[in-house]
């Protein structure tokens, strides 16, 4: 037996868990129309690489990763692509986001895919473009790029891999029932990431007391393999990264600091298993085990479901009762959000659907003033002070929410589950952190903008100095060109060098603008042969005038009046320079 650890705070509420354990995972039918957005993970959201009326076939790309955290798309099912614009995604606010539209073809036909067996042969960077190809990103909730977070470089080697089956949320199941029916494989993609992260000594699977059939699923796969099954009280909510850390390793991983730079890292069970599917079978991350629960369901059940399925047709395929419905819920109780619309779609962070009674969730109370009962502070399972918090949140005071180590807070709920008040403090909590990641923004953006500024102003400044000294030198070199020869001697004599080139050059091109006799001779004697040919034209044209009384007379005669002078004027010229 492994010793654990037991972390501070954390409650024990009802877990609601036996409900959709009844029956093995199942399967839909698959949707009309599937919606992908573009952004389902921490990061950049990726990019169409698709268009319109285009044919996809399953597992085909169709948005590209945008940068190094980014991860991309693939189609859940063969389809038309009808539609590429922004819908309503899984947010508590029910913002629009970029979307791909995809309509079902009904034949659910692959594309062409293969995978590889012989992994343990395979390079760890290999092995890592695949799980960052395949789309996969982490599947406990949090959305970062499992390719990135495997990666954590050479300077940070990695000892201890940590698999994260705790599933702690009441109500949710997805992870305890994929461990039972599918345990070869988890572990088998616990082996994967053991080669990537180039086998680090100690792999634990950190799972609690209440999934006996889970332990017993593991217990005959891990036999022999190094892998150690670490069992431990059942408590809320030990699921989180640095809790359960905690609770394997008894080292606490420091605020602002990543598991990585402690040598650990932490990957979801669920996470796991599309690791191995990419890997061993080809197969990008289309699809999730989700938990659909709640009182307002007549089937409660965990379902391999398409990404994109909206989950209207997740509730309606399970008899769902709108009016008996206080709401519909994506994630558990604690940590979850109510939706606005049961339109959006799954995504790859998506592990349960609950839609409870208003016996299970009734409709939240008014919240009242609180009475400081500290009760906050005790279930804070990261030691936080909940209270003080609150106050500062509500006076918007961003100094000393920070201060007091807000972005410390993993948004369990476990404060606004004990609160007697009924004060939705984590409510207050995400508020905060978006004002502080805002004001953050834009004094980044206001800083950029200064120094863009302050460095045009310099650029201009430095080229007014270097206009004005070319200015200064052009006059300097003038004033001493209208100098007596000897002061400009003399200023070559004392070292100044410069203006005399400058004069010297100047004379220099102005003597050879001047062309010898010879040259002029030649170009007046060319001017007066075109001049008489011009003058010898404008006759002619002058006297057909005449001859037929146009009314361009006055105009020929000045051309030929105007023509003759020129001509006049060249053979002067001419005469003065043979003479």
């Amino acid at each position: 037996m492994s010793k654990t650890w037991v972390t501070p705070g954390g409650v024990h509420p009802p877990e609601n868990k036996h409900q959709s354990m009844t029956q093995p995972i199942g399967s839909l039918p698959i949707p009309e129309k599937l919606v992908i957005p573009l952004s389902q993970h921490i990061g950049a959201a990726a990019i169409p690489c698709i268009e319109v009326g285009q044919q996809v076939l399953k597992g085909q790309l169709i948005a590209e990763a945008a940068g190094a955290v980014s991860i991309p798309m693939h189609a859940p099912t063969s389809g038309t692509i009808s539609a590429i614009e922004h819908r309503p995604i899984a947010h508590a606010s029910g913002m629009l986001a970029p979307c791909i539209e995809i309509t079902s073809d009904g034949a659910d036909q692959w594309i062409e895919h293969q995978g590889i067996s012989d992994y343990e042969h395979i390079a760890p960077a290999k092995l890592l473009e695949i799980v960052a190809n395949a789309g996969i990103a982490g599947m406990g909730g949090a959305g970062f790029p499992s390719a990135v977070k495997l990666n954590p470089g050479r300077q940070r080697p990695i000892d201890t891999l940590i698999v994260n089956a705790t599933e702690c949320e009441p109500y949710i199941t997805a992870d305890d029932s994929a461990i039972r029916e599918r345990a070869g494989e988890i572990v088998e993609g616990i082996k994967i990431l053991s080669a990537i992260l180039n086998h680090p000594h100690n792999i634990l699977i950190g799972i609690e007391d209440n999934k006996p059939e889970a332990i017993a699923a593991l217990a005959p796969h891990v036999e022999g393999t190094g892998i150690s099954v670490v069992v431990f009280p059942t408590k809320y909510p030990s699921g989180g990264e640095k809790q359960l850390i905690y609770i394997l390793t008894g080292r606490e991983v420091p605020a602002g600091k990543l598991p990585a730079d402690l040598g650990m890292v932490c990957i979801n069970i669920g996470t796991t298993y599309a690791i191995k599917r990419a890997v061993m079978d080809g197969e990008p991350l289309i699809s999730r085990v989700t938990t659909v629960t709640g009182e307002a369901v007549a089937t409660q059940r965990n379902y391999d479901v398409l990404i994109g399925t909206p989950v209207s047709h997740l509730l309606a395929h399970n008899q769902f009762d709108q009016q008996a419905c206080s709401r519909v819920i994506m994630g558990g109780p604690m940590m979850g959000f109510t939706l606005p619309s049961a339109e959006v779609p799954v995504v790859k962070t998506t592990n349960c659907i609950l839609a409870p009674s208003y016996d299970e969730i009734p409709d939240d109370e008014p919240a009242q003033p609180c009475i400081r009962c500290g009760m906050c502070a005790e279930a804070c399972p990261v030691s936080l002070l909940p209270q003080q918090m609150f106050w500062y949140a509500q006076a918007q005071d961003h100094d000393r929410l920070q201060a007091h180590n807000l972005f410390d807070c993993i948004e369990c709920g476990a404060c606004s589950y004990v609160c007697p008040s009924n004060i939705p403090l984590v409510q207050y909590y995400r508020a905060a952190k978006g004002e502080i990641r805002k004001a953050h923004e834009e004094k980044v953006k206001a800083d950029h903008a200064r120094e863009r500024f302050e460095f045009h102003k310099a650029r201009i400044e430095q080229a007014e100095q270097e206009k004005e000294a070319k200015r200064a030198a052009r006059r300097d070199a003038a004033q001493q060109a209208k100098a007596s020869p000897g002061a400009v001697n003399s200023a070559a004599a004392n070292g100044s060098s410069s203006a005399a080139d400058i004069i010297a050059a100047a004379q220099a091109r102005a003597a050879a603008k001047q062309a010898s006799p010879e040259d002029q001779r030649a170009k007046l004697e060319r001017t007066i042969a075109a001049a008489e040919q011009r003058l010898q034209l404008a006759e002619q044209k002058l006297a057909e005038a005449v001859a037929s009384d146009s009314d361009k007379q006055p105009i020929l005669s000045a051309a030929v009046e105007n023509t003759r002078q020129k001509l006049e004027q060249a053979k002067s010229r001419l005469t003065e320079l043979a003479e």
